[in-house]
């Protein structure tokens, strides 16, 4: 939703308004609504990864995303340097399970699940 500067409505304060002019003003607003629930599927979850993925590993210009839709969801193959996967994987995957974790609860955020492959 955009946002509104009271400015722009000072023109409007004289006049007044019909019946008729709400219900267009409201048909806006519903619109306007309407069009902010357009979103790429996957945005939320995929900047989630993106964003820790690059702020763990020393290389982050290596790190690359790839989203993949199948019928489970949305799976996203994480692609990072290879001096950079033992700090992404972490001890006994700990790290690697903390960002799936993440990713998983950012996609149900965006009512769709998500999973995470970390590759070579």
């Amino acid at each position: 939703m955009s946002a509104y500067n009271f400015e722009d409505f000072e023109e409007f304060e004289d006049e007044e308004f019909e019946d008729d002019d709400y219900e267009e003003v409201e048909e806006d607003f519903e619109d306007e609504v309407a069009a902010d629930g357009n979103r790429l599927v996957g945005a939320r979850p995929r900047a989630v990864l993106e964003y820790v993925s690059t702020a763990i590993a020393d290389n982050p210009d290596e790190v690359d995303v790839e989203m993949i839709e199948d019928r489970r969801g949305i799976v996203f193959e994480l692609h990072v340097d290879p001096d950079d996967m033992g700090r992404i994987i972490g001890r006994r995957g700990r790290v690697a399970n903390a960002i799936r974790t993440l990713v998983r609860t950012a996609a149900r955020l965006d009512g769709t699940s998500a999973t995470v492959d970390i590759v070579d």
